[in-house]
């Protein structure tokens, strides 16, 4: 039985890692995706800064990635900056396996 609660523990923490990790990828994928729109927008420098720290807070409102997609696709289109909604999502799939990679280098380092 104690072999049967050792595994159960094993899952657990693996379980608590993964989620860990993903909170991680997720909030590092919205601070880049923030410096991309940034660029897009012009912003330069601590407005860049500023800006992409907004994004990462912005995925706090509600669940799920909708509110950081709304907000980019709110402040691009008020800037006039031409991107579409799949451009986006793309942009955001694209931006989360990068996130994942850099944290997975840091951990191996």
């Amino acid at each position: 039985m104690a072999t049967f609660d050792e595994r159960e523990k094993g899952f657990e923490k693996k379980f608590e890692k993964d989620q860990e990790l993903q909170f991680k990828a997720q909030a590092r994928r919205n601070r880049l995706l923030g410096q991309w729109a940034a660029e897009l927008m012009g912003l330069k420098g601590e407005a860049a800064d500023a800006y992409a720290k907004d994004v990462v807070k912005a995925d706090f409102e509600k669940p799920g990635e909708d509110d950081v997609f709304d907000k980019i696709m709110a402040d691009l289109k008020a800037k006039s900056v031409a991107q579409s909604e799949h451009q986006v999502r793309r942009k955001m799939d694209e931006l989360l396996g990068v996130a994942k990679h850099q944290l997975m280098t840091e951990v191996k380092k």
